[in-house]
């Protein structure tokens, strides 16, 4: 019983350690998925297709595809489409070459 408990921390632990994280701050009111999100800071976790927007507790979910951009990233930045509430298109992580791309095409 306890190896059975002690497998699953280990295994839980790893699904943990697998997720990417990293820290946006939003400057308005912002539309990802169906959700919408209010200005603030917020870490997005990202676990295979799948993007988790955190600001203390869990505020939305939306499909993701993680891309590699040509060159790193200076700064952190998001896209935004749409009129009134804007959409989360992309957001480009800064210091790296990641690229979060949402949307019908993620």
């Amino acid at each position: 019983m306890k190896k059975k408990l002690l497998l699953s921390f280990a295994l839980l632990g790893l699904a943990v350690a697998s997720a990417k994280t990293y820290t946006v701050k939003l400057y308005q009111a912002v539309k990802v998925g169906s959700v919408e999100l209010k200005a603030g800071e917020y870490r997005v976790e990202v676990v295979d297709q799948k993007a988790v927007f955190r600001n203390g507790t869990v505020h939305g979910e939306a499909a993701v595809k993680v891309e590699t951009g040509e060159s790193t990233f200076n700064s952190t930045s998001v896209r935004l489409v749409g009129d009134g509430t804007p959409q989360i298109n992309e957001i480009r992580i800064g210091g790296t070459k990641t690229v979060l791309k949402f949307g019908p095409s993620s």
